[in-house]
């Protein structure tokens, strides 16, 4: 197993981003759409907080109600922002952290992805789903 794996070689770079002033809705299209489970929030290139799909369910009636129920999800949609339900306490890596790095912070935490920066600016996810097809690579 290569010991020293930089984390780009594992990232998505090609992401699904939200801005603070886009509704729930639209952020719970973007998660079923494209099945992903984490969006990174921008402002430009600067991230400023990650939504989960946990994070949405939390808030929604919509993993108790038949999927095509839409005006639940509405109701309380409308109540938050994105900004009052996304991640702001962050934790980072850079382009260059090593894939055995993210692992010990993604085993350590409660959450299952991480913003890849690079000089500061936002440009890569790492989730738990990128560290097991790498390990499963390896095999």
């Amino acid at each position: 197993m290569k010991k020293r794996t930089p984390v780009s070689s594992i990232m998505t770079s090609n992401m699904v981003t939200l801005h603070k002033t886009d509704s729930l809705e639209h952020a719970e299209q973007l998660f079923k759409n494209h099945s992903i489970r984490h969006i990174p929030v921008v402002d430009g290139k600067n991230i400023i907080g990650i939504l989960s799909y946990t994070d949405l369910l939390r808030i929604s009636f919509a993993d108790a109600i038949d999927e095509d129920e839409q005006d639940v999800d509405t109701i309380v949609y409308n109540m938050f922002t994105i900004e009052q339900v996304m991640a702001k306490k962050l934790v980072t890596v850079t382009t260059d952290t090593t894939v055995k790095e993210v692992a010990e912070i993604l085993a350590n935490k409660e959450f299952h992805a991480l913003p890849v920066l690079q000089e500061g600016s936002l440009v890569g996810i790492v989730t738990t789903t990128d560290l097991i097809q790498f390990l499963l690579e390896q095999f």
